[in-house]
């Protein structure tokens, strides 16, 4: 037979209060023992002993009922002090346990209510039975019984924010095992976006460089074959670029145990790699020049993968709609930017619509370091993509600051 685990709580809170209340009689039986020297009082000791015994009785159900048991408690003490008993701690004790399982158990507003009636009646209660004691006895009788009062209240209402504070850290973690799945889910969301958006620009602008040299050799092979089995090595070249570029994108996907080998992924590209770039886009009919600006300064790797993508898919875009002519790419480094242009004066482009998913994962790129990008027609013909990213990345914020 199994015992559920709030029975066994309430069997030992049951026991916990059997106990302070034979601590509680005990005490208030050694309370009405206690004598002064010229100061008169009962003779006998068992009016307190009884009025404490129902005192205590009540604390059996203080946790349930708080109210109640302090109403008995503070009747029972009242008409304690009334019959002029010493008013000490010893004699407070049940009203003191009441008090503090009523602020523990209760709103602040109730504890202040009740506590501030307690103490008011029982202080009363002394004053007026002062005259039974000598002028000396005044702060015994009336200050004494405050602070002594006061302590539950202060105690208890410490213990039920440390509960309250203890229930909100236990509230808090099970919330965030509920949602500990949801985040992953939105990770993993994040993490494919982001693996599809350099899947789309590694494929973009290898294919369109490949379409074009594979049309250009076609072209050219009945008339100059020597062209054409140029631009089809130079085809083979750019679809192992291709691939060499899937395999490095697409390597993350793979389970941290997996075997790697000796193997190492390809590192991501960067402005270094411009060179080469430039070299498949002339392979294709497409001129581009390139103009640096200012002293070159080091870029963080997310700065600099998103600039060479930039320049990647603004350079494919002219080889897909502007094949057969000129690009500009211009470079200009200041002391906390770096401004990127891609111009092509080809009338084609000028209808490239702004909202393509090239131009959307540029401006993604780029805002999500903190830079900016605008593209669209040129007023003197062709079209223009222009960014200004950050020597480093920034957060959101501070990229709205500066702008």
């Amino acid at each position: 037979m199994t015992t559920s685990p709030d029975r066994r709580t309430g069997r030992r809170y049951t026991a916990t209060d059997v106990i302070l209340v034979l601590g509680l009689l005990g005490t208030v039986t050694l309370g009405a023992s206690i004598a002064i020297p010229g100061v008169s009082q009962p003779r006998e000791d068992w009016p307190a002993e009884a009025l404490a015994a129902v005192s205590c009785l009540a604390q059996l159900r203080a946790r349930t009922y708080p109210r109640s048991a302090l109403v008995v408690a503070t009747v029972a003490t009242v008409i304690t002090v009334a019959l002029g008993y010493l008013v000490t701690p010893l004699i407070l004790a049940p009203l003191m346990i009441a008090l503090f399982r009523l602020a523990a158990g209760t709103d602040p507003r109730t504890t202040r209510v009740w506590g501030a009636l307690t103490i008011a009646v029982v202080v009363a209660t002394a004053v007026f039975d002062m005259d039974t004691y000598e002028t000396g006895m005044i702060l015994l009788r009336t200050l004494g019984p405050v602070l002594w009062l006061m302590l539950p209240l202060v105690g208890g209402s410490r213990d039920r924010l440390r509960r309250a504070h203890t229930e909100s850290v236990q509230a808090r973690a099970a919330y965030a095992e509920r949602t500990r799945e949801e985040e992953a889910r939105l990770r993993v969301a994040e993490e494919r976006l982001r693996i599809a958006r350099e899947l789309h620009d590694v494929v973009a602008h290898h294919m369109a460089v490949a379409n074009a040299q594979a049309g250009t050799a076609r072209h050219l092979a009945p008339t100059h074959p020597e062209q054409a089995m140029k631009l089809l090595d130079e085809l083979t070249a750019t679809t192992s670029s291709a691939l060499l570029e899937l395999r490095a994108t697409v390597g993350v996907l793979r389970q941290i145990g997996d075997d790697l080998g000796d193997d190492s992924l390809e590192p991501a590209p960067g402005l270094d790699r411009l060179p080469e770039l430039i070299a498949t886009c002339e392979s294709a009919g497409v001129e581009v020049t390139v103009v640096t600006e200012g002293e070159p300064r080091p870029l963080s790797p997310g700065v600099d993968l998103t600039a060479y993508r930039i320049i990647q898919e603004a350079l494919t875009n002219v080889t897909k709609h502007g094949a057969g002519t000129g690009a500009s790419v211009r470079l200009t480094y200041s002391d906390s930017r770096v401004l990127i242009s891609v111009t092509n004066d080809a009338a084609t482009t000028s209808s490239v619509p702004g909202g393509g998913y090239g131009l959307m994962g540029m401006r993604e790129r780029a805002h999500s370091i903190g830079g900016d990008l605008h593209a669209g027609p040129r007023p003197e013909g062709g079209f223009e993509v222009a960014t200004a990213l950050p020597l480093h990345p920034l957060a959101p914020d501070e990229n709205e600051a500066i702008l």
